[in-house]
């Protein structure tokens, strides 16, 4: 098994991402903003840092409001209204007092958390701000370091920004016991405090106390309809008559010889199975009343390059009205576009055609013979081996569809034998990675330039896309998280041997491409892959399958 590394997995033992626990909490800080804060200021940005995972990445903790500062690299680097600064030390500690939380689900997989801090805890938090204030702070005629009037420090520092470090202090310090009560649930990236941070203010400022609310996403539950729903799928499965590999053999090596043939000039007759057409195609509606009559866009074409053996692929009908056209001549007949027709709003319309013979050509093409095979395949000395071999390449080809097929509908049936709740940030970072894919497929089949790449790639095209989306980014998510549940509930294992090797096949991927990777990351990408392919191989082996060919 050979394996690629895209943006997005598209099955996987394991969670996405997103579903990764959050394990510790940094909030980074800067002060030197504090004086942009004003009566209408409503929030902080709190950011995430979860350093023991295994790829990089900073994650937001977003109070709810219109309000943003800047924020340093470091934790906690408090830039005061003076050139000094203090540096808040990250706390995990002991509280001199219990806090008190109030828990209550919501919708999407969110756990809100009420929290009340004591006024002992937030004294404690006050002294040690205005200790390490004092630690920092230049206050002319006070060497640094030495103690300092603490009415001196403050009217220096400036008692609003003292008080909002204060705030900040208790946040940081009471956050990851406030969320003791989801450890082992809550995900990355979707911690945000609810509590304007004016609230904050009010609160901590008339009562000496801190109030906040904390909103969570959760790993969500997965309910499926029965027990024993994954072991006892049925599954039909629609198989294109186009992949067979007979039909598909007749047509690539009817092409293969055609492509060895010379177009010539048709001077003496008209068109004949065979040939090849240069046509412009004009069509209208065909209605009693002339002033309803309409052209059809999609139907018309200047200079269209006719194959007349690829009839089955036009309008029925069409080949046979224009057999016999010669160079220069003009024919018109009506047509009815069938119920079947790819294009909906088409389906039954009766149609009045013009088609205007531009050329006409005739392939000239060579004996089929052994002397040719060498064209049609390199390496090839007879017809036959040519035969044989494209015969063998169709029917790899059938037989991945198959299977490519088998594992989407599999994944169809598995989305619907589940309900979860699923959580907005793993449905957000799901549509994200689907539409950061989606955007590197378009990059490698065209050039954009800067600005329809920022156009593509701004928050607007984004939310459009999660909107027209939603359904298929929800089943995706649906399927994800069924197939790791039955990863774990039938105890299914992937060879260490089998991990290694295709790891080392990726990387080595990356490095002949030149392309930078984290090789910690990639483990866990071709874990997930190999996870995936086990459940599936699993289930194909259990599931009720019929194929249906369409």
């Amino acid at each position: 098994m050979k394996l690629s590394i895209y943006l997005v997995s598209v099955v996987g033992g394991r969670v996405p991402k997103s579903m990764e626990l959050c394990t510790q909490t940094f909030i980074h800080f800067n002060a030197s903003s504090l004086s942009s804060f004003s009566s209408t200021s409503n929030s902080l940005l709190l950011l995430l840092r979860p350093n023991t995972l295994p790829f990089k990445s900073n994650y937001s903790l977003n109070l709810s409001s219109h309000y943003h500062h800047t924020h340093n690299s470091s934790p906690f680097i408090v830039s005061a209204s003076s050139p000094s600064s203090v540096a808040v030390g990250t706390e995990n500690d002991r509280l001199p007092a219990e806090l008190k939380v109030t828990q209550t689900e919501g919708p999407n997989s969110t756990v809100r958390l009420h929290v009340e801090v004591p006024p002992l805890v937030c004294q404690d938090c006050y002294k040690r701000v205005i200790v390490e204030f004092t630690k920092q702070a230049k206050i002319p005629g006070f060497r640094p370091g030495k103690s300092v009037p603490e009415s001196i420090l403050v009217g220096y520092v400036g008692s609003k920004n003292v008080k909002k470090a204060t705030i900040e202090s208790i946040l940081r310090r009471t956050l990851s016991h406030a969320m003791a009560s989801v450890t082992g649930k809550a995900l990355q990236d979707s911690v945000r405090i609810a509590t304007k941070f004016s609230e904050m203010e009010e609160t901590y400022s008339s009562l000496g106390s801190l109030r906040f609310d904390v909103i969570v996403d959760v790993v969500p539950e997965i309910k499926w309809i029965s027990d024993n729903a994954h072991k006892n799928l049925k599954v039909v499965v629609e198989i294109d008559s186009d992949i067979d590999a007979h039909k598909t053999f007749e047509q690539e090596f009817r092409r293969r010889y055609k492509s060895l043939g010379a177009l010539k000039v048709v001077t003496d007759r008209g068109l004949q199975i065979g040939d090849v057409a240069v046509i412009d195609i004009s069509a209208t509606t065909i209605d009693q009343d002339e002033s309803n009559i309409k052209n059809i866009p999609s139907a018309e074409s200047k200079g269209f390059n006719f194959d007349t053996e690829d009839g089955d692929n036009v309008l029925p009908g069409f080949l046979d009205s224009i057999i016999g056209i010669c160079r220069g001549e003009t024919k018109s007949f009506p047509l009815v576009f069938p119920e079947n027709w790819k294009q909906e709003n088409l389906r039954g319309v009766h149609a009045q055609f013009t088609v205007e013979c531009k050329e006409l050509f005739y392939r000239d093409l060579p004996e089929l013979d052994d002397s040719i095979a060498d064209k049609l395949i390199s390496g090839c000395t007879t017809v036959d081996q040519v035969k044989e071999l494209l015969l063998q390449r169709c029917f790899e080809v059938e037989q991945t569809a198959r299977e490519q097929a088998t594992d989407n509908a599999i994944l169809n049936q598995l989305s619907k034998m589940v309900e979860i709740d699923i959580p907005q940030s793993l449905f957000e970072e799901q549509g994200r990675q689907l539409y950061g894919a989606s955007l590197l497929e378009i990059q490698a089949k065209m050039t954009l330039n800067e600005q329809q790449l920022a156009s593509l790639s701004s928050p607007k095209a984004v939310s459009e896309y999660l909107h027209h989306q939603k359904d298929n980014i929800t089943n995706l998510i649906k399927q994800n998280l069924a197939v790791g549940d039955v990863y774990r509930r039938e105890n299914l294992q992937v060879a260490t041997e089998e991990l290694v090797k295709e790891v080392e096949n990726s990387i080595a991927e990356f490095k002949r491409q030149n392309q930078e990777y984290d090789e910690g990351r990639v483990k866990d990408q071709v874990q997930e892959i190999l996870e995936g392919a086990k459940v599936l191989e699993w289930l194909r082996e259990h599931a009720d399958i019929q194929y249906v060919t369409k």
